[in-house]
């Protein structure tokens, strides 16, 4: 029967109902707590990694890059020196040219030629050797080594699944072996 028009519940106040219910709610949000981590766990992040300006801060005060700056502009102090003397002959030319001195401006003629593919054969052996030096820099075992070492660290610790690089189209410097669904394929293969 009620009291007041309230209805009575045999056995149970109205005390222990709230209790229930806070009980419920609070058993409820640790649920939802506990699988909304193993959900995040799930979620796959990609990291990425500028290669050529991490390269550029490793080497930027080693020896060998000094040494391949110092070639470089010692290879474009000797290229200017002589573009300018070129330069100087087709002007002299110019000049024999407007004086119509013509002998004097066909040999001045076969001055520059000359001066110029040697200009040419210096400047294709110059960059040869340069980008091998160059090569030889960015193909540095220990630097490499020790940038997967450290990829792997940040990845790890930063719950990264795997690394891309950007100067590379779909280079993958590190990935986590649980990513790698290979022997899951294989075995749904039947295989």
């Amino acid at each position: 029967m009620s009291v007041a028009g309230r209805p009575q519940f045999s056995g149970i106040s109205t005390n222990e109902v709230i209790m229930n219910i806070k009980k419920l709610s609070i058993f409820a949000l640790f649920s939802l707590v506990l699988t909304s981590g193993v959900f995040a766990q799930q979620i796959t992040r990609f990291g990425v990694v500028d290669t050529a300006k991490v390269y550029q801060a490793y080497f930027r005060n080693s020896a060998p890059v000094r040494n391949y700056e110092s070639k470089k502009a010692e290879f474009q102090k000797e290229i200017a020196k002589k573009t300018e003397e070129i330069q100087k002959l087709k002007q002299q030319k110019a000049d024999f040219t407007a004086s119509d001195n013509e002998s004097s401006a066909s040999k001045i003629d076969a001055d520059i030629i000359k001066k110029t593919d040697a200009l040419t054969e210096y400047t294709n052996a110059k960059n040869v050797e340069l980008e091998s030096m160059k090569r030889n820099l960015q193909n540095s075992d220990s630097f490499y080594k020790k940038l997967y070492s450290v990829l792997e660290r940040v990845a790890e610790n930063e719950g990264y699944s795997m690394i891309l690089s950007l100067q590379q189209d779909n280079a993958i410097l590190w990935y986590s072996s649980s990513v790698d669904v290979t022997e899951k394929v294989i075995s749904e293969l039947g295989l």
